[in-house]
Parts: structure tokens; C-alpha cells; sequence
């Protein structure tokens, strides 16, 4: 193959931007050494030397790339009106060029050399097509390894060529529309090596219109396994924070994931966009204060999950609200000072007026018991007096407690679950009988022991909600110095979600909590939706989201990731899971079809290790065991005895070469070579069992193997 004429010039050009963004860095860290130098001053002085030295660390973060390609394409354009219909389209005269790359670079006399590929004149490269040029004369793709130049691939606009396999125009039927066709393809066909990598080189039409889409509101992404759903919502993150840094930076943009092993999937995507402030979290993450790793049953986890909780957990503080059922009587002196019953009642009433969050109203309510007591004096007494003399009188203490307690959000939930009587109270409106039978366990002695569970995270963001901070000092010095209390929930200028359709209705509502203005990117698959409260369609998630703007909704079509004969065996699955939902179109054809292999129950085990050993023989990569739960135990034991170097998710996440997946953990998650282990027990176990069966055959990039014993669902019969 004939190398490109331009590679000697390309590449030269690629080392000077490289030498230039070095400088950059020497340039950033003399300036850090001039802050050094200037240590003491003035408040004033330290606070602006505080500030100008975390903008000068952020700066370096952005231009530290690691193995991270800087450049990777370049863009001509006619420099003036008309140019391009003169001569040859690909020459160089009245064309003006601009190389695209991961981040901006200037050169000494702050001349662009790279521009940002978030930047709005990079947007052609990931556009431009035969019928709507944009402008372009010329797009250019490098295939870059290192800083090394390896392939030029172009594409001509205007009566030029084609690049290799591009269907510039769509004129091939029903072909997906690609740019950058071999780029692409030699992208997808690396190993993966057990995280997930960014997609800036490569992005597609209908991934850059997702991308750079207007950030007001809510945006929903639909897309089937293999369309880079995930990517495409963290590219979206990168380019909002270019777009709007000031006030975006400010505000915050949180990433929600589904579990821990997703976010190690995907922790590196983000800062190799020059983005390394985004908070990503699991939803318990956002619950400071408690501890996690309870279980619930299955009917018990549905039940916390479901919309009527909002209505228990507010009925629940609601019954924390309570008169007195006798007069309180206090010894003053001589005397005694009395609070009736009736003017208890008063005092709840008037609080609950006055006070949306139950914490806040404690102030007034004892003001008011004070006064009241006060009143009932007959000598002048004031109610600061009354206060002082009285407030550590235990028959005043637990009045307070009573009528109005200070309560944290464990507290609540605690005294709630383990009262049948106060379980009772609070759901009987909402709940049957066995849904709130289900919501009781024993009280622990130490509140502090307790382990809460995973679908607890939503009950107690919902009871932190209802009853705000707690008051006291440390509340009223964040107020003086601006900030929020630490029992406060953050709000955050855009929000994404990823698998959002396996989150429940509660789940939901803690999230759209922390939305300050309604703004977020939400990405996931209907037919993908294994959780107890799998939607229908989106409008069953949306009805828990911020409305403020009419929310839009995105379609991925195009699966990049697995391959055609993969996908077909999938597809059946998919018509019993979701008969009203399209598998993507696959754009790439594996070196094989997917091998389905029969065996005893005995030979469970050493079949499993055998299919192992093949993938990892023929692919350059990971592998992964996507077992059900009820075999981990059984398939740990089988990889130990076969000799097998592996990992088990969670705790190891997938830095080893194979790796052992529980199901209900590899959403999300993509592998060169997939086992999975009896697809009938994974139906039989899982609240969605044919999804989840559809999940697990849809991670593969490039070979599937099916491993049982037990007869195979009929979808996946010949």
C-alpha cells in the first residue's frame, strides 16, 4: 500500500503542536512558581493567590494527556467565498485548514495550531456529509498511535473521491450513514482493555447531534446496546462544560451511575476530554451519614421503589408532629406554669403552616411553648427567662420531643420501620396491608449499626428533603460565610444519568432534586430495563423529572460495538422481551457466529473454563463470565480448578484478563469476548429475565460463546 503524500508534512505538523503544547505546560508551571514565591499578604491576597493557583492546576490537569492521541483530524475550507468551485477541490490555494484535536493549542504568538473539538468550527468534521457539505472541501482523518502518524484517511467534498467504505451521500438503501469509515472501524476492532475510552475521533453524525444539543431541559437518549449510549452522554458533559464553562463550572455537573463497577468502567473517559472536576457517583454516594450493604427482599425493595413512598415518608414526618394529649405542668418557683393540651395543638398547627421542612420549625415551636408558659404566669415573666430556668427540665424535654423532635433522616426511617403501629399511620392510605408489612424490621439497639439498603438511598434522600438541616451553630456559619450546611442537598447546573431506565420512581425523584434548573442528559435502553419498575416507555420516566422545558428524546440507531451475527442472535431475544422495540443496525460482521454449547451439569464447570480459554486464545483483550447469581460461587471454584487468571466483579472491577460478572452487574459494561452461562437460570432469577438474558448476549465486541446445561430459553432455540 502506497503511503499518503502528506504523511511527512502531517506529522510534522503533529510534533510542532505537541512542542507547543509542552511550552504551554513549562509556560503554566512558571507561573505557579511565581505564585510560591509571594507566599503571605493580606486575607484579600491569599484568597486571589488561592484561586489563581486552582485555575493554574485545572489548566495543567487539561493539558496533561498522558497516552491520550492529541491530533486526530483536520478540516479545508475555501478561505473566501466561492473559492472551492475553482480548480481542483483538494489542492491547497485559496483553502484554509484547521487541525482538530483533543484540546486547544496555540503556538508562541497565540496563533491556533489544534482547535478543540468541541469548538463550533470543528462541527463540520462530525457533520459534514456529500449533500451538505458544510463548507468543507476536504475532511481528513489520521490514524494516530502515540504521536506517531501511521494512515491519512480524506474524504473530498465537492466532486472529489470518497474515502474507503464512506457512504457519503446515504445513497446505499438503508446503510447507516458513517464518516471516517476505516478510522472507525480500526477504532472498534482494538482490544478493550477493562475501561471504557473516549470516541472523540470518531463520532458520528447522529452521536454529534446528541452532543452538542441545546442544554436547557431534559434529554432523553434511546439507544440499543452497542450505540454508545454512554459515550456519547459523557462527550455531551465535556462539551457543555466548553460551551458554558462560566456558570456551568460553578455549578457542577454530576454523572450517576448505576454501581461501582460502571464508574471504574468509565472514570477515565472525562479527563482524557481535559474534564477532571465532574463528581460521578452511585446514588448512596449522595446519602452522607449512613451505612450501606443491607438487603431487602425483592417484594420489599419494589415497594420503597414505588412513588407512593413520597406520600408515607412525608405522612411519616407529618405524624412527628404531634400535640400534647395532657396539659404540661412545670414547677417555677412557688408556682408552676401550665401549657394546655389545646394550645399545643395551636402551636403544631401554626408550625406547619409556616414551615416547609420540619427541622426548621423547632425554633418556633419552642418560642412559642416558652411564651406560652410564660403567659400562664401569674407574676411578668418573660419567655427568655421562662427559657433559661426551665429548657433542661426533663418534663419540658420530652414536651419538645414530643410535639416537635429534631430528627436526622436515619432517625425517621428507623423509628418508622421498626413501629408496626407507626408504619400503620403513616401508609394505610398508600400502602395493602402486606406492602406495608413488608417495610418492617426490628429496631437496632445503635442507630449507628444499622446497614440500610440499596433501595433505602431514596427513602432517606426523600426524609432528608422533608426535613432539612438540623438547626444550630454549624448552620448558621455556612449561612454567614454563603455556603450550604452539610446536611444540605447540592444542587448541580446538568445531571446525567445512565441507565436511567432501571432506576425506580423514588430513585427518580432523588435525582431530579438535584437539578438546579431542569437541565439533564438522561441515556438508556427501554428494552434493556431489568429493574422492578421497568417502564413501559419514556413517558414513564419523565413524569419524575424536571419539567420545566418539554423534554426531547434522541434515538442512537447505529450499533457500532457488536457485531451483525451477535446482534441477530440477540434480536430474538429481544422480540419476547420487548416485541415493540428494533435492535439497532450493526455496522461491523464478526469473524464468526456466536457458539452455543450443550453439556451435563457435571461438566458445567470444566465446559465453562474451555470456552474461556478459546476466546481468550482468539481475541487481544478482555474476556468476561456472565453468570447468575446463583453460580458465582460455583464458577469461581470452576475458573480456580481450571487454572484460570481471573477477576471477580465487583471488588476487582475488570483489570484482569477474564473476568467474573454477576448479570445484574454487566449493563453497561463491553468486552471483547463474553461466556454466558446458563441463559435459562438467568431468566429464571431475574425480575426481567428475557431482558436481562438480552443484556448479557449484547456485550461482546467481537466473540460470544453460550455455555448450559439446563434446556435454553425457546428464543434462542433453531
Amino acid at each position: 500500500m502506497s503511503q499518503h503524500p502528506d504523511l511527512v508534512d502531517e506529522q510534522a505538523y503533529i510534533d510542532f503542536a505537541y512542542a507547543c503544547l509542552e511550552r504551554s505546560r513549562e509556560d503554566a508551571w512558571r507561573l505557579r512558581d511565581l505564585t510560591e514565591a509571594g507566599r503571605g499578604g493580606t486575607h484579600q491576597a491569599r484568597y486571589e493567590r488561592d484561586v489563581f493557583e486552582e485555575a493554574l492546576f485545572s489548566r495543567l490537569s487539561q493539558l496533561d494527556l498522558h497516552d491520550e492521541v492529541l491530533v486526530f483530524g483536520r478540516i479545508d475550507r475555501p478561505s473566501q467565498e466561492g473559492a472551492a468551485a475553482e480548480g481542483d477541490p483538494s489542492s491547497s490555494a485559496d483553502v484554509e485548514s484547521f487541525h482538530l484535536g483533543r484540546l486547544a493549542v496555540a503556538d508562541d504568538h497565540r496563533e491556533p495550531v489544534v482547535i478543540d473539538w468541541r469548538a463550533p468550527v470543528a462541527e463540520p468534521f462530525y457533520r459534514a456529509t456529500g449533500r451538505d457539505p458544510m463548507g468543507l472541501v476536504r475532511r481528513r482523518h489520521f490514524a494516530v498511535k502515540g504521536r506517531q502518524l501511521l494512515d491519512i484517511e480524506d474524504e473530498l467534498f465537492g466532486g472529489g473521491h470518497l474515502g474507503i467504505g464512506e457512504d457519503i451521500d446515504g445513497e446505499n438503501g438503508d446503510a447507516p450513514k458513517l464518516r471516517g469509515y476505516s478510522s472507525l472501524i480500526a477504532a472498534l476492532e482494538q482490544g478493550r482493555t477493562g475501561r471504557l475510552g473516549d470516541i472523540v475521533a470518531t463520532i458520528q453524525a447522529e452521536q454529534d447531534e446528541i452532543i452538542r444539543s441545546s442544554q436547557a431541559g431534559v434529554l432523553v437518549v434511546q439507544g440499543g446496546p452497542g450505540t454508545g449510549k454512554t459515550v456519547v452522554a459523557l462527550h455531551r458533559a465535556a462539551y457543555l462544560l466548553y460551551t458554558y464553562r462560566f456558570p456551568l463550572e460553578d455549578q457542577g455537573v454530576l454523572v450517576i451511575g448505576p454501581n461501582r463497577l460502571f464508574l471504574r468502567y468509565i472514570e477515565r473517559v472525562l479527563p482524557s476530554l481535559g474534564e477532571a472536576g465532574v463528581e460521578e457517583v452511585v446514588l448512596a454516594d449522595l446519602v452522607p451519614g449512613v451505612r450501606f450493604g443491607g438487603v431487602d427482599t425483592a417484594f420489599a425493595a419494589r415497594v420503597k421503589g414505588d412513588a407512593r413512598m413520597a406520600e408515607v415518608v412525608a405522612r411519616a414526618v407529618y405524624d412527628r408532629e404531634r400535640p400534647l394529649k395532657d396539659d404540661l405542668v412545670v414547677p417555677y418557683g412557688l408556682t408552676s406554669l401550665r401549657l394546655t393540651a389545646t394550645e399545643s395543638s395551636r402551636i403544631v398547627r401554626s408550625a406547619r403552616r409556616r414551615f416547609r421542612r420540619h427541622n426548621a420549625g423547632r425554633r418556633f415551636v419552642e418560642g412559642e411553648v416558652f411564651a406560652a408558659l410564660a403567659a400562664s404566669s401569674r407574676d411578668a415573666v418573660s419567655p427568655e427567662t421562662v427559657r433559661e430556668r426551665t429548657r433542661n427540665h426533663d418534663v419540658v424535654r420530652q414536651a419538645l420531643e414530643r410535639m416537635w423532635p429534631v430528627l436526622t433522616p436515619a432517625e425517621l426511617l428507623h423509628d418508622l420501620f421498626g413501629s408496626p403501629a407507626l408504619l400503620k399511620l403513616a401508609a394505610s392510605r398508600w400502602l395493602t396491608e402486606e406492602e406495608t408489612a413488608s417495610l418492617h424490621r426490628r429496631r437496632a439497639d445503635d442507630l449507628d449499626a444499622v446497614r440500610w439498603s440499596d433501595a433505602d438511598v431514596a427513602l432517606l434522600d426523600e426524609a432528608r428533603e422533608l426535613l432539612g438541616p438540623r438547626p444550630g451553630r454549624r448552620i448558621r456559619a455556612a449561612t454567614e460565610n454563603g455556603d450550604k450546611p452539610s446536611d444540605e442537598i447540592r444542587t448541580y447546573g446538568h445531571i446525567v444519568i445512565d441507565e436511567v431506565q432501571d432506576l425506580t420512581p423514588m430513585q427518580l425523584r432523588m435525582a431530579a432534586r438535584r437539578s438546579l434548573n431542569g437541565s439533564m442528559t438522561v441515556v438508556g435502553d427501554i428494552a434493556q430495563a431489568t429493574g422492578p419498575h421497568a417502564p413501559r416507555d419514556w413517558s414513564d420516566i419523565l413524569r419524575h423529572l424536571p419539567d420545566r422545558r418539554p423534554a426531547r428524546v434522541s434515538d442512537l440507531t447505529v450499533g457500532y460495538r457488536i457485531p451483525a451475527q451477535t446482534m441477530a442472535l440477540a434480536s430474538r431475544v429481544l422480540r419476547v422481551a420487548a416485541p415493540a422495540l428494533s435492535p439497532p443496525t450493526s455496522i461491523r460482521k464478526g469473524d464468526a457466529p456466536p457458539s452455543i454449547v450443550r453439556v451435563e451439569r457435571a461438566e458445567l464447570g470444566p465446559a465453562v473454563v474451555a470456552a474461556v480459554d478459546t476466546l481468550s486464545a482468539n481475541v487481544s483483550g478482555s474476556t468476561a463470565v456472565v453468570v447468575p447469581a446463583s453460580l458465582v460461587d460455583e464458577m469461581i471454584v470452576a475458573l480456580q480448578d481450571g487454572g484460570a487468571s481471573f477477576g471477580v466483579a465487583p471488588q476487582d472491577g475488570l483489570d484482569a484478563p477474564v473476568t467474573l460478572v454477576p448479570v445484574s452487574l454487566v449493563k453497561g459494561l463491553e468486552l471483547d469476548g463474553v461466556v454466558v452461562v446458563e441463559p435459562a437460570r438467568i431468566v429464571a432469577e431475574e425480575a426481567q429475565g428475557m431482558r436481562a438474558l438480552y443484556v448479557a448476549l449484547t456485550r461482546a465486541t467481537k466473540t460470544l460463546a453460550v455455555v448450559h446445561a439446563e434446556p435454553l430459553p425457546e428464543a434462542l432455540l433453531d
